[in-house]
């Protein structure tokens, strides 16, 4: 059971990355010029890309050690 909780925190907080990346991040860059949006947008896209990519990986690896716990896909 706590498995399959700490694979929905995960979950969560990438949901909750991408929507703030969307919503916010976003929807502020597109009000820039192409000089200052390449400059805000190089440095976000990195942070952005390991916050993710973690939060993915942990995500599923504890979603499949949850699975192989209960050996049932609920």
């Amino acid at each position: 059971m706590i498995p399959g909780l700490v694979a929905l925190v995960f979950a969560t907080l990438f949901a909750g990355a991408a929507l703030y990346i969307t919503l916010v991040e976003y929807t502020a860059r597109m009000g820039l010029d192409d000089g200052p949006l390449l400059t805000q947008w190089q440095p976000r896209y990195k942070r952005a890309l390991s916050i993710q990519a973690g939060l993915a990986v942990l995500g599923g690896a504890v979603g499949l050690l949850a699975w192989y716990g209960s050996r049932e896909w609920q």
